[in-house]
């Protein structure tokens, strides 16, 4: 009778534990009672959780001292580089295709800067898988609302011959990561653009434009040329010229003219005398 329950005894409690392995984990893990004291509690520490990630505010507050850090810097082009509204698009962490550079230059209407020429950065964009670096002002016009209210209205003159010739004018490049931007930091984008541009030599260019008259220093900010400019203001602000045409004015005066694109084009005319500007005129 003895040999029956013990059977009965022990089938029953393979029987438990066999539809319960939470329990024998459960006090497998349990820490022995001490003392005759009731059992330590079994609940689990919780896991370590890893680092936060950046807040979006931190990501901005990032992004934004890489603007201040960049924004306005000057920098020597070493590649031709294409002006108007599509940007050049070049993969981050790759060489420079420099067949395909030149191409899209040539399907677009030629270089708007040429090697050696001095650019500024004018704006940055951070976007979802890339940055948008605009140079010399980009190559859309703004839009001037005022121009667009009225016309010829009494004797208010008609605004639609106004020119804005600092408009325009440059281009844009787009570092394409491929993915969601990585962190990124000032010296990594330096080296991202260091193929097609040097920002090495220019803090030098960056104080002498800022010893310059007011006028001249918003000329140059502004990419045009301003009468009483001497050579080297022109080219920080217009670049090299396409060409340069001497030729004498009716006063006996032997006059310089740098060209600035191609008729019917929009073309800018810089006349120098005695190595001054004296005259600026724009066409188309």
């Amino acid at each position: 009778m003895m040999r029956f329950r013990s059977a009965v005894t022990l089938t029953a409690a393979a029987t438990f534990f066999a539809i319960t392995p939470g329990y024998v984990y459960s006090q497998a893990q349990a820490p022995a009672a001490q003392g005759g004291g009731a059992a330590a509690s079994s609940t689990a520490a919780p896991p370590a959780q890893a680092p936060a990630s950046k807040t979006p505010y931190d990501q901005e507050q990032a992004r934004l001292l890489l603007i201040r850090d960049l924004d306005g810097e000057y920098a020597k082009a070493l590649q031709p580089l294409a002006g108007g509204k599509e940007a050049f698009k070049f993969p981050a962490g790759k060489p420079l295709d420099v067949q395909h550079l030149q191409d899209f230059v040539r399907l677009h209407g030629g270089p708007t800067a040429n090697p050696g020429d001095t650019i500024q950065i004018t704006k940055i964009e951070f976007q979802s898988k890339g940055v948008l670096f605009e140079f010399n002002g980009g190559g859309r016009k703004k839009f001037h609302l005022r121009e667009h209210l009225s016309v010829g209205v009494g004797d208010v003159p008609d605004p639609s011959g106004v020119s804005h010739p600092g408009e325009g004018v440059g281009g844009s490049l787009f570092l394409d990561y491929g993915q969601q931007l990585p962190p990124l930091t000032s010296a990594g984008l330096r080296q991202e653009l260091s193929s097609l541009l040097d920002f090495s030599k220019q803090s030098s260019t960056k104080n002498w434009v800022d010893t310059l008259a007011p006028e001249f220093k918003q000329g140059i900010t502004d990419h045009h040329a301003v009468v009483g400019m001497d050579e080297d203001m022109v080219i920080a602000a217009l670049g090299h010229p396409d060409r340069k045409v001497r030729s004498r004015d009716a006063d006996g005066n032997d006059t310089e003219d740098w060209i600035y694109g191609d008729p019917p084009a929009r073309t800018v005319f810089v006349t120098f005398i005695a190595g001054k500007v004296t005259k600026v005129e724009e066409f188309g």
